[in-house]
Formats: C-alpha cells, structure tokens, sequence
C-alpha cells in the first residue's frame, strides 16, 4: 500500500483528515497525507498527526514514514494532519526560485553540471562545477526572473508517469522540467529574490537564494 500524496495535487492545503495505516513504536504510515517528505533537495514539511509533532519524515518507495514524539495512536485511529503553512509557502517559493534559477543557467550556460542542491525555509541553494566567478551571471538571472515574476504565468504541475510517481513543472514558452517537489500556482508568487556568490572549492561554485 502507498500513500496517496495530496500535497502534489493541493499544495496549498494546510490540514486534512486522514486515517492511521500502520505503527511501529514512534513510526506511523498514514492512507493520505498532506505533509511533505524530505526529496529532491526540498526539506520535509513541519506540522502535527493527530497532535502529535512530525519529528521527521522519509519517503520510503511510494510511501511515507511519519516519527513522532511519544504517541497514543492505534492503526485505524483518524487523525488530522496539520502543517506549518508559512514554512511550507517559503519552501515552495525558494523550491521553485531555485528550479527557474538552474534552468536558466541551463539553457544559457551550455548546460553546466550541477552538484548539490538544497532548499530550507532560510534559503536554497544550487551548486555547480564552474570556472570563474558564478556571480557575473547574476545580472542575466535577476532580469529573466523579474520578467517571470511580472508575466505572472500559470505553472503547471502534474505527472508525466502516474504508475511511478513522475512528475514535472512546466511554464508555457520557457521550460518543461521533471520534479517531485511542491510547486506555485503563478509566477508572481516567487517575489523578490537576493542571490549570492559562495566559492565552495576550486571550480566549484553556488549560488545562494535568499527571499526579500
């Protein structure tokens, strides 16, 4: 059995009943869940099961392992799963100002290699394999963005392979990009964004996404 993962298709949602499918001590297994699990750079969401703090989250297969502090659950138990709903909205804008950021460098770069991402409520980062300075880009980043933003284009989220859970992210005229994380409805809704310049090594290079 896996979960049925709502935040895909109602990212916006911040609670929801749901029923306990399984326990093993702290460890819970839910039918449906709204509380993302830790994948693709993006950090697990924050929030409660039936009262109880989610004190991590892992993606296992097609299922989701909920650990909770000291818990009176019994499988069957209807729960209701809360999320903490200013951090999630901070992971989506930094989770998809961080997607714009390395398809853009993508598409104008000559397709550099990537080396490490990560997305928290503070900040997202990408890394990359780079000669020089990564922060001559900034310009060019700062602009298309902007134009992003002010263009207020729909993104589009949804499956590309329903069986295995494949998902992409798609904005009509820029880029179709696969992702498992939870995304933006709009553009607009990235905001103002600080980047800057971390020299992590020799030809490594990062660029660091802070919101305004």
């Amino acid at each position: 059995m896996h979960v049925i993962k709502a935040f895909w298709d109602a990212p916006y949602l911040t609670e929801m009943e749901a029923i306990v499918t399984s326990i093993d001590g702290d460890y819970v297994t839910l039918d449906k869940t709204i509380a993302f699990a830790f994948s693709g750079g993006q950090e697990s969401d924050h929030g409660t099961i039936g009262g109880y703090e989610i004190v991590k989250a892992e993606k296992q297969d097609k299922q989701i392992i909920y650990q909770l502090n000291e818990h009176a659950l019994a499988v069957g138990n209807p729960v209701l799963i809360r999320i903490d709903w200013d951090r999630r909205y901070k992971l989506m804008r930094l989770h998809f100002a961080a997607e714009v950021v390395l398809e853009l460098i993508t598409q104008k770069f000559n397709n550099p290699k990537k080396i490490g991402a990560n997305i928290s409520e503070d900040k997202a980062r990408v890394d990359f394999y780079w000669e020089g300075n990564i922060s001559q880009t900034f310009i060019f980043l700062q602009d298309e963005i902007h134009r992003l933003v002010e263009s207020n284009m729909p993104i589009k989220s949804t499956f590309s392979d329903l069986e295995n859970e494949v998902r992409y992210w798609e904005i009509d005229n820029f880029a179709k990009v696969p992702c498992g994380g939870t995304h933006l409805k709009q553009t607009y809704e990235i905001g103002e964004l600080l980047l800057k310049r971390n020299n992590i090594g020799k030809g490594k290079e990062r660029i660091e996404i802070h919101l305004k």
